[in-house]
């Protein structure tokens, strides 16, 4: 009975497309049967396909072994079993009392959706790569291309007065459509990035706020129709300064 049953491994190879055909039908038939399992499955498959799309710049490159869909799913499996852990000894040491639970509740939510991890994970995936679709370092190019794939947002900011100048931008996408990494260089090649999409699900107004995620430093916001956040390293001083000129620019 149990080879009826798909462990979660085989769920993942079954999305992967990894399985063989007898046991690819074995877990169809499962899945038709378990309508809250076949939905899980369909989110990851999505999840798959959102993924490909943000890395599809990075055809002709030699492989990467990290940013293979099934690897980034196992480790954010990894993560998020890890998050539960701690949540689990957040609860006893709350206890189980209604405003407790609650709390556990808020901060299980907080961590699973952090505010604009997208953002960070753009930056680390393409401001230090050559992977833009607009290489310039001329504001007006930039500021075109921005006006050309975003309505209402604004003027491309000046960041000139503390030592960054545009690089160039990728057009990124997520469930609420359209999303975009602007660039921005120093003399001394120190790289910063203004991410900005529409307002997601949990955040429809992104709090104003910061975090830090491993060596970054995220600084987010909500002005007009978008969410923005600006990733710099969580070492450098401007970080502060660029998000106030940011805060009023757009």
């Amino acid at each position: 009975m149990s080879e009826l049953i798909p462990s979660e491994d085989e769920l993942h190879a079954y999305v992967d497309e990894c399985l063989t055909p007898e046991r690819r039908r074995a877990v169809e038939v499962y899945l038709a049967a378990n309508p809250e399992h076949a939905q899980r499955v369909e989110g990851w498959r999505r999840d798959a396909r959102q993924l490909r799309a943000a890395l599809s710049g990075f055809a002709g490159q030699v492989p990467n072994p990290r940013l293979d869909p099934a690897h980034v799913r196992r480790e954010l499996r990894r993560r998020r079993q890890r998050r539960w852990a701690n949540a689990a000894v957040l609860l006893l040491t709350l206890g189980m009392g209604g405003f407790g639970g609650w709390q556990v509740r808020e901060a299980s939510l907080l961590a699973n959706n952090l505010p604009m991890a997208d953002a960070v994970q753009a930056h680390r995936l393409f401001a230090d790569a050559n992977t833009l679709d607009l290489s310039a370092r001329d504001p007006a190019q930039v500021q075109a291309w921005l006006g050309a794939h975003f309505r209402h947002v604004g003027n491309l900011p000046d960041l000139s007065a503390y030592g960054f100048t545009p690089l160039g931008a990728r057009l990124l996408s997520n469930e609420q459509g359209p999303a975009a990494l602007l660039v921005f260089e120093d003399a001394q090649g120190q790289r910063v990035s203004l991410f900005l999409r529409s307002p997601g699900e949990h955040f429809a107004r992104m709090p104003s706020g910061e975090r830090i995620d491993g060596q970054l430093q995220a600084r987010y916001w909500s002005r007009g129709d978008y969410n923005y956040a600006l990733v710099s390293a969580a070492s450098d001083r401007r970080g502060a300064q660029l998000r106030n000129a940011l805060g009023i620019a757009l």
